[in-house]
């Protein structure tokens, strides 16, 4: 959201009214005071923004900001493509490296050899996670 704000805030003054918009919003709804912090905080070191922002260099740095590429999503062929999703904990830690193994060894030769398996955890570390665990 803070990313939102930056792109679309034209002068450093409604950057600010924005932030604090967004900061009260989050407090409203009892997150940590110390996680929006390492969030806004996350947020300036993914584009590698060392400084403060202020009025100075506000322009600067939404200029940077604009001009990075946003990721494009590469189309997956689901006719090829075979995902696994699998809960993550301790025990399951090799379970890709096995899963990998023991599909070379009975599909080397198989048709189904083309179909590619893609191993993949229900517990990703991602902000919107992030924040609905640690209310």
């Amino acid at each position: 959201m803070l990313l939102r704000i930056i792109r679309y805030c034209s002068t450093f003054q409604a950057y600010l009214d924005d932030r604090e918009r967004l900061r009260l919003a989050l407090l409203f709804n009892k997150y940590p005071n110390k996680i929006i912090e390492e969030c806004f905080n996350y947020l300036l070191l993914k584009y590698k923004i060392d400084q403060p922002l202020n009025f100075n260099n506000y322009n600067l740095i939404l200029q940077k900001i604009i001009e990075t590429p946003i990721k494009e999503k590469i189309p997956v062929d689901y006719g090829k493509t075979m995902l696994i999703h699998f809960t993550y904990c301790s025990s399951m830690k090799t379970f890709p490296k096995k899963f990998h193994a023991l599909w070379d060894k009975y599909f080397c030769e198989s048709p189904i050899n083309e179909v590619l398996p893609i191993l993949g955890t229900r517990n990703v570390k991602n902000l919107q996670r992030q924040l609905t665990y640690t209310r």
